[in-house]
């Protein structure tokens, strides 16, 4: 998928402002696969019989989804200057990584779901961090 943003990346017909684009390619990737990773963690720990302890997980992988989904879509847009709001949203994403790790590993010795989608957390939350580094 990282070749597919990169390409895409490199046929922008203007300048992208001195950006990283491969920081900028890991990181919108990384949001993608952060978001698909905690849906189904959300959904599997539905799939569980103790719902209920897991409620915290449940909220905290969706909303980690859709902040990583949002910030994946307006990374990917780059029409006019919207250097403030892609620090916003990056900060807003690591932040919401960084939770979703934590609760996620929490359970991660119990669900193996929670193990994975903690670590897909930390890499988004680690793109996430190395993007926002090359913005200045």
């Amino acid at each position: 998928m990282s070749h597919n943003i990169s390409a895409m990346l490199d046929t922008y017909p203007k300048d992208l402002g001195g950006i990283d684009r491969n920081a900028l390619a890991e990181c919108i990737a990384a949001c993608f696969a952060c978001a698909q990773t905690c849906t189904a963690c959300a959904d599997a720990c539905l799939a569980k019989d103790m719902v209920p302890d897991l409620r915290a997980c449940i909220s905290t992988n969706l909303d980690c989804a859709d902040i990583c989904d949002a910030t994946g879509r307006i990374l990917s847009r780059r029409t006019g200057d919207s250097a403030t709001v892609m620090r916003a949203v990056l900060e807003a994403c690591l932040a919401a990584c960084r939770a979703c790790a934590e609760e996620c590993e929490q359970h991660a010795d119990m669900h193996e779901h929670c193990r994975i989608c903690a670590e897909a957390c930390r890499r988004c939350e680690q793109a996430c961090e190395r993007l926002l580094a090359t913005l200045g």
